[in-house]
């Protein structure tokens, strides 16, 4: 895909299928739009071999990130924070604090690596659960949708 000519949204999900690509190769299982406690839903929140999190939050340009002040939440739920941005985006307005993948035609790097803020264990236990908990919830969403819209109509009724 063209990102020059793409709409936000394509050039979003571009950035987004390539930071999950870069996961998967570097041994990370992303799971996407991930709910966390303090009500915000990160945009990748990545599994890594050694048990700690990686919250990767995809920005499709300069306007996308300076109009996002919820970004410095996702710290208190990741042992590290990275921004999934495209060659375009000018670099120097991301916090030096945060990691940097740059993803361009499907593939994404790591440019630069965060600092990484170690979870509380009990933190990252309850931090594991949601995200064991999320992950099945698709897979068995996937596996059976007639039930999913069951259940999500059962809800609307009560």
């Amino acid at each position: 895909m063209d990102l020059d000519v793409a709409t936000l949204p394509e050039r979003s999900l571009a950035i987004r299928r390539a930071a999950s690509r870069l996961c998967f190769q570097l041994g990370w299982s992303p799971l996407h739009e991930m709910p966390l406690p303090n009500n915000r839903r990160a945009d990748i929140m990545a599994l890594r071999p050694d048990g700690g999190f990686a919250c990767i939050e995809v920005k499709s340009g300069a306007r996308d990130f300076l109009s996002d002040s919820k970004w410095p939440e996702y710290r208190d739920y990741s042992d590290c924070l990275y921004f999934a941005v495209d060659p375009g985006f000018p670099l120097a307005l991301l916090p030096a604090d945060t990691g940097w993948i740059v993803a361009c035609d499907g593939t994404a790097e790591v440019v630069c690596e965060p600092p990484i803020h170690a979870l509380s264990p009990a933190r990252r236990r309850a931090l594991l659960h949601r995200f064991a908990t999320q992950a099945a919830q698709r897979l068995a969403w996937l596996q059976d949708p007639d039930g999913q819209n069951s259940l999500r109509m059962a809800l609307r009724a009560e």
